[in-house]
């Protein structure tokens, strides 16, 4: 089976007034697809990052008035979630489809991460491509592109990281939803693996 990419349709989900009517739109037309997505990359992430890596679909369970303003799919290493660790997703608000790795504020890893970045922050300017961006709230759709980060951006990153208990930290490739790429599924599924290998030092010195 191919996998068939994303549509308007995806993205409108995600504008349907109503909690419970966003919730059904969601689940008819973009879950299938996030799932597909996880058990398709799970086994290239396994071998990229060399440690079995689990897919978990955002179930929102916690919302009983305000409807998700975007949803996603997440891999870790942990079977039995990913919150509390470095880890891949792919998701979508209604403007656009982002491929990040990110680090969120419930993780123990934030201050390992730090340190890399703040010891590291030249090497980081010229590992990630220009073209990705940075954003410090993954409920935010806004981000900063890399082009756009200099290496003391870089440090205050790192330093609110590892010294603010509601930090977080997210990089990677943002596709907006006209994007011509996101209607190839076999295209889509290879962007998704070079983002991923391109962001696996930044999940490596997580840890």
């Amino acid at each position: 089976m191919t996998f068939a990419g994303f549509t308007d349709q995806d993205f409108d989900s995600l504008t349907v007034p109503g909690l419970d009517s966003r919730m059904e739109a969601i689940i008819a037309n973009i879950r299938p697809k996030l799932e597909e997505l996880g058990s398709t990359i799970a086994p290239y992430l396994s071998t990229l990052c060399g440690d079995e890596m689990f897919p978990h679909v955002a179930k929102h369970a916690r919302r009983t008035v305000n409807p998700p303003e975007d949803t996603w799919i997440a891999w870790s290493s942990s079977k039995r979630g990913y919150k509390a660790l470095p880890h891949f997703q792919v998701g979508m608000f209604s403007t656009h489809l982002f491929i990040i790795f990110a680090i969120i504020y419930e993780s123990p890893n934030k201050e390992a991460f730090a340190n890399y970045l703040d010891k590291h922050a030249a090497k980081v300017r010229k590992l990630v491509p220009a073209h990705y961006y940075w954003s410090t709230d993954h409920m935010k759709p806004e981000g900063t592109l890399h082009r756009d980060t200099g290496k003391d951006d870089l440090h205050q990153m790192a330093v609110k990281l590892r010294t603010l208990k509601k930090s977080e930290l997210l990089c990677g490739l943002r596709l907006e939803r006209e994007d011509p790429a996101l209607r190839d599924g076999t295209g889509l599924i290879q962007t998704i693996g070079q983002t991923f290998e391109t962001l696996l030092p930044l999940y490596k010195n997580a840890f």
